[in-house]
């Protein structure tokens, strides 16, 4: 059974960082594609971060670009989201995904199996 456990969100200010860490159990995590979506109240999930199986192919959406990285690692399981310069918009339920087709992409119809979701809330 695959399982997707995000973890790290919580309440911060405007201008700061967060890191999002995603367990992922199943023996064939170095085989997926991995991304990041959120959602915000009122609105529906969008695309954040997505990074191939190998890590040689990284997408991010230009909401996040410059100040959002997404990174993994095969041997621990892991796919993080690194956060800085959080804005309020920032504020939303950042989902973890895994997609057994094994390339990055930002269409969320790809992705197999989901996290449960962290809040993220960036607030002064």
């Amino acid at each position: 059974q695959v399982q997707l456990v995000e973890s790290g969100g919580g309440l911060v200010q405007p201008g700061d960082s967060l890191r999002l860490s995603c367990a992922v159990s199943g023996r064939n995590f170095s085989r997926w594609s991995m991304g990041w979506f959120r959602q915000a109240p009122g609105k529906e999930r969008e695309f954040v971060a997505t990074i191939s199986r190998s890590g040689g192919t990284i997408y991010y959406a230009d909401s996040v670009k410059g100040r959002f990285t997404i990174s993994r690692d095969n041997a621990e399981n892991t796919v993080s989201l690194q956060l800085n310069s959080l804005k309020p918009e920032d504020t939303a339920v950042y989902y973890c995904a895994a997609d057994e087709g094994g390339a990055a992409t930002a269409s969320e119809q790809r992705y197999d199996y989901w996290g449960r979701g962290t809040q993220v809330t960036v607030s002064s």
